[in-house]
């Protein structure tokens, strides 16, 4: 009998929350609403869901609002949030996770398409030379986001004229250098889960 109720249990189907906590490493349970992620957090005025207001969406299980919202795509991964947390929940991992769900799902919104372009190109620059590229960053991150939104030809050569000034101080080098043990950075790409990565 309790072999048979062990069975159920491991077979019983993961919830949202158990699926964000176990991609984020963290217990959302955790949180009692203080709502020192969303005092400390540099963007927050910006965002239409506070971070704290994520954290909730993720204890109640309500999956459709946590992964169609804008604001987990403003995130900028500072960290100030989880620091911040007096029980040790990790809100930035949360909404990380949450934006993998979002792009599995095809959620994310079409104002933060371009976001979400730079990200990928980023994650492809670091993956193949094992550090940014910045010419060829630049390229990829212009050709992403030129057909994730409608087309938009000023986009294009947008910021076009600080080129000149990157090259003189050394900030924009147009031919990569990579780090000499790519090896160990494609393994660290491989230890992602298939299919919960933003590339």
């Amino acid at each position: 009998m309790m072999s048979h109720s062990t069975e159920e249990h491991s077979t019983k189907p993961k919830t949202f929350r158990d699926r964000v906590e176990s991609l984020a490493h963290t217990k959302s349970m955790d949180c009692y609403q203080c709502g020192k992620c969303s005092a400390g957090c540099p963007v927050a005025e910006r965002m239409d869901v506070m971070p704290n207001r994520l954290v909730q969406m993720v204890q109640q299980n309500d999956e459709e609002a946590a992964i169609s919202n804008g604001a987990i795509w403003l995130c900028l991964s500072c960290q100030t949030c989880t620091e911040r947390c007096p029980k040790e929940v990790d809100p930035a991992g949360m909404i990380d996770a949450l934006r993998q769900f979002a792009l599995k799902a095809n959620k994310v919104p079409a104002s933060r398409q371009r976001i979400l372009a730079f990200q990928q190109a980023f994650l492809a620059s670091v993956r193949k030379h094992g550090r940014l590229a910045e010419f060829e960053l630049t390229l990829d991150f212009k050709a992403r986001g030129y057909f994730a939104t409608p087309m938009d030809l000023p986009f294009l050569m947008e910021n076009a004229l600080l080129a000149p000034k990157m090259i003189t101080r050394g900030k924009l080098h147009f031919l990569p250098h990579g780090v000499k043990d790519t090896a160990l950075v494609k393994r660290i790409f491989e230890r992602c889960q298939p299919g919960e990565t933003l590339e």
